[in-house]
Order: C-alpha cells, then sequence, then structure tokens
C-alpha cells in the first residue's frame, strides 16, 4: 500500500496542532473535536501513519486544517516574526553587517578557490550526515562508537557494527548504498544540492530578478514530485491544484517553520560576495513559496552568511552577517544566539549538544530551530577548521545531512577548495549525481565557474 509522506490530511493535522501551538494560536477545541472522532493525537514522526484514515476521519481532518488556517496569529507574534521583506529587515538589527571582512575585496582567483571550497564543503558535509539522517543522537553515538569512530573523524561505515547496534539504529536505507565509506562513489543525489542546482539556473536563466512564480515553475519543471519533501511537497501538491505561488505555501501546510528552505540558497550568498542583504533578498524570494516566519529567516540567514564566508569574512562576522538581516526578537535569532553562547561555554561538546537536545528536543527533527542552534554551534566551535565543523554538525543529530551540508558549505568557503582535506574530499571524484535536468553527473568544478560567472 503507497503511503506517501508528508501530505494524508490525518497526518498533517497533528503537525499542524503543534505547530500552532508554537505559534500561540488556540485549537484546543479542533484537537477535541479530532480526539472524539478517534483522530490520533500524536504527528508521525516519518511523516506518514502505517495505514490510511477511514473516509470520515481523513475528511474532518481536511476540515480541521482549514479551520486552523483561518486562526489568527497573536499581535505580538505578528510584530516579532513579520513575512514581508521590508519588515524583517527593519526588524533586523543592522541589515549588511559583515565585521571581520579582508580591508581590501578578494582577488578573483581568491574567490573562485572560496566558492569552489564551499560547493565541495557542502556535498561533504551533506554526505557525512545522509546515512545518520533520522537517526536519534543516542543512536549515531551508538553507531560512531562501535565503529571506532566516535568522536566523528571520518564518513560513517559499517564495518565491525554491533549487530545489536545496527538492529536497534538501522541505517537511512536510501542513503546507505551510497554514503558509508564503503561504498561512495562520487556525491549521491540529495535534496540538498538539488535546490543549489535549481537556484544556480535560476540565476542563469533570469538573473537576480527572478519571480516567486519562476521559482515555482522550476521546481515544476525539474523536480519530481519524489524528490521534494515537507513544506515543498505540500506547495508541489497546492500549485497542481491550481493555487498561486502568492498564496501555495500558507494552505494547509504546518511546516512553514521547518529547515526546507534553509537547505535551498547558498548559491544567493556564493553569488553576492560581501553583500549579506542582496543575498538575503533573493533567498526571501525563493523561500517565501514554502515557507514562512522563522522558515524564511533561515534562507535569509544561509544565504547572508554564506556571502560573507565567500567573501573572506571570519566565523564571527559570517554569524553576524547572518544575523543582520534576520529579526532581532525572533525565535530563529535566538536560536542562533543560543547556539553561539553553548560554542563559547565551558561545556565539552557531548555535554554542550545535550545542553541542546534538552531546550529544543521537543521540536521535530526537521524543524529549523533545533537545526538553526546546532548550526551555529557547529561553526562557531568549528572556529573555521572544516573536519570539526561537519564532525560537530552530524554529532548533534536531528536533520544531519541538511546541517551538515550548510556548515560544509560555510566551512568549505572559508577554507577555500585548496585548503580542504583530502580524506573528505577525494572519495567525491569531483562529481555529483541529480535527476535535475541539465545536470547529470555534473563537475563541482563547473558549478563554481558557473556560479562566479552570476555572480560578476
Amino acid at each position: 500500500m503507497l503511503r506517501l509522506s508528508w501530505t494524508q490530511p490525518e497526518d498533517l493535522l497533528p503537525h499542524a496542532f503543534v505547530a500552532a501551538e508554537l505559534d500561540g494560536r488556540e485549537v484546543e477545541d479542533l484537537r477535541e473535536r479530532w480526539a472524539a472522532a478517534g483522530g490520533a493525537p500524536a504527528a508521525p514522526v516519518s511523516g506518514a501513519t502505517p495505514q490510511p484514515a477511514p473516509g470520515p476521519l481523513r475528511r474532518l481532518a481536511r476540515e480541521l486544517l482549514a479551520e486552523l488556517d483561518e486562526r489568527p496569529d497573536p499581535a505580538a507574534l505578528v510584530a516579532a516574526e513579520p513575512d514581508e521583506l521590508e519588515a524583517i529587515l527593519a526588524a533586523a538589527p543592522a541589515p549588511g553587517t559583515t565585521p571581520g571582512l579582508p580591508a581590501a575585496p578578494l582577488d578573483s582567483a581568491a574567490l573562485d578557490d572560496r566558492v569552489l571550497g564551499a560547493w565541495r564543503g557542502r556535498a561533504a558535509g551533506c554526505l557525512l550526515g545522509k546515512p545518520v539522517e533520522k537517526i536519534p543522537l543516542e543512536g549515531i553515538r551508538a553507531i560512531a562508537a562501535s565503529t571506532g569512530n566516535w568522536p566523528i573523524a571520518s564518513y560513517f561505515t559499517a564495518v565491525g557494527l554491533d549487530p545489536e547496534v545496527a538492529e536497534r539504529y538501522p541505517w537511512n536505507r536510501r542513503s546507505r548504498p551510497t554514503s558509508l565509506v564503503e561504498n561512495i562513489d562520487g556525491m549521491p543525489e540529495d535534496d540538498d544540492l538539488n535546490f543549489p542546482l535549481i537556484a544556480l539556473q535560476l540565476l542563469e536563466t533570469a538573473g537576480r530578478g527572478f519571480t516567486t512564480d519562476a521559482v515555482a515553475q522550476a521546481w515544476l519543471d525539474a523536480l519530481p514530485g519524489g524528490r521534494v519533501f515537507t513544506a515543498e511537497r505540500i506547495v508541489y501538491r497546492n500549485l497542481l491544484d491550481g493555487y498561486e505561488p502568492e498564496v501555495a505555501g500558507r494552505v494547509q501546510n504546518p511546516f512553514r517553520d521547518w529547515i526546507g528552505a534553509q537547505i535551498r540558497t547558498d548559491v544567493y550568498g556564493w553569488a553576492t560576495p560581501g553583500d549579506p542583504v542582496a543575498a538575503a533578498r533573493l533567498a526571501w524570494t525563493d523561500a517565501r513559496l514554502s515557507h514562512g516566519r522563522n522558515g524564511v529567516y533561515g534562507a535569509m540567514f544561509a544565504a547572508a552568511a554564506c556571502s560573507a564566508a565567500v567573501a573572506g569574512a571570519d566565523v564571527d562576522g559570517v554569524l553576524a552577517a547572518g544575523l543582520s538581516v534576520v529579526p532581532a526578537g525572533s525565535r530563529y535569532a535566538a536560536a542562533i544566539r543560543r547556539g553561539a553562547e553553548l560554542a563559547t561555554s565551558d561545556l565539552d561538546d557531548e555535554a554542550a549538544v545535550d545542553a541542546l537536545h534538552a531546550e529544543f528536543g521537543h521540536l521535530h527533527w526537521v524543524h529549523v530551530l533545533n537545526n538553526a542552534a546546532l548550526l551555529a554551534f557547529a561553526l562557531l566551535r568549528g572556529a573555521g577548521d572544516f573536519e570539526r565543523t561537519i564532525t560537530l554538525a552530524v554529532s548533534g543529530g536531528w536533520d544531519t545531512d541538511s546541517v551538515g551540508a550548510t556548515a560544509g558549505s560555510i566551512a568549505g568557503a572559508l577554507t577555500g577548495a585548496a585548503g580542504l582535506p583530502a580524506r573528505w574530499i577525494d572519495p567525491l571524484h569531483d562529481r555529483l549525481a541529480t535527476s535535475v535536468p541539465g545536470f547529470s553527473d555534473v563537475r563541482f568544478a563547473d558549478l563554481a565557474r558557473r556560479t562566479r560567472a552570476v555572480g560578476a
């Protein structure tokens, strides 16, 4: 029986209750109606329950999702976390602030090296996290320890893995054949790389004036429905159902504060070195298709941080650039600040990560806030060291391939391609597999060259 994740109304509704409660909307009456009808109270972590709901229960779920869309947000939340671009920038502390930049702009060769380092670093960080995506923190630690890889110092392996650990914490089944060190042969396909390809293509075809409508059309043209997840899958469905891009992300979409938009926008930073506001504007245009508030802020933060990283900022400057385009009173900014605070604390790595999980563990593993806190922690404690940064990001759990990718992108840019450790980069063979049309088996060197061309 086909049970497509992140689409069935009976599976979406519990997630929608959680999202509404996190925003401060009153939903207890709707929860009671759902429970009285026999609806499951908890959201499925994997995105789909094993069995479809009976027809009447599914119809009720659709009805309650529609009612939730009509519930107003608290005024204080709207003020602290706006959705419109100019309001976001007005609520940010100092848009464009990037301390730590070199006194003179980097020359073309240095920029080339940093952009290539960012592409390769993003791939390596993603690849490290792929096999343990969805595995809980204790499982990641158990797997790594069982194979002699704790603290993490290499790509994951199944060699020597205790069978009891393997049974208790099974690998991500789609990633194991391509992402364990004994199997790696180039960078396998992943949505964390597919979306940057689409962003690059948008800049090549439409320039920096691309629209949200163009983003929607690019998805429909380039991505099968099975290659998108959570908020992106909801929007894909809504676009096919006739909703315009301006509203498609706001219809029965409980994932607007999740991480999906944050994984899409690094290219906008790489193409606008040293101009975090320009990068953030491009990211907003893309992210608003599927996300809102903190989901959008994550996209803007990542783009601005990448803009600073390729321009030569230090780690402190990268974080400052990202925060400079995010509303200071938002939950996203607070999460970044908390991750940074733990990075500079006296806690060792495991204790600091445990503290993050104690504070943010109530959130789904694909939510943006917990993953943002972990990203900031890994970047600041990694201090520009590529291996330390990506291993901290992945060993912290949650959305391991996505946080690993963003951490690798920024640390890769800070390091530059020439300085990246061969044992992390050589297995990539400078090659990326993807189903995005026009990019099959593309070389990272070519992607970097094309990125530099759209940034000229």
